[in-house]
């Protein structure tokens, strides 16, 4: 079964989620801002659903773990 996890990186985390709420839950790595770049994004979504990845999302603050 999966598992979500924050990075490990505790500071980088704190950026990624100052970025989040500087950016109203949208992804700060990405320039749009639409529903598939609404955190969790469409592409870790799918990730996650995909029983072979496993690894970080787009900007590094989420890590899928096939535990």
């Amino acid at each position: 079964m999966a598992k979500i996890t924050l990075n490990e990186n505790k500071e980088l985390v704190e950026k990624i989620k100052a970025g989040l709420e500087r950016k109203g839950g949208y992804c700060p790595c990405r320039i749009e801002k639409n529903e598939d770049t609404k955190c969790i994004c469409k592409e870790f979504r799918e990730q996650i659903n995909d029983p072979n990845f496993e690894g970080y999302c787009h900007c590094l603050l989420y890590y899928k773990s096939n535990d």
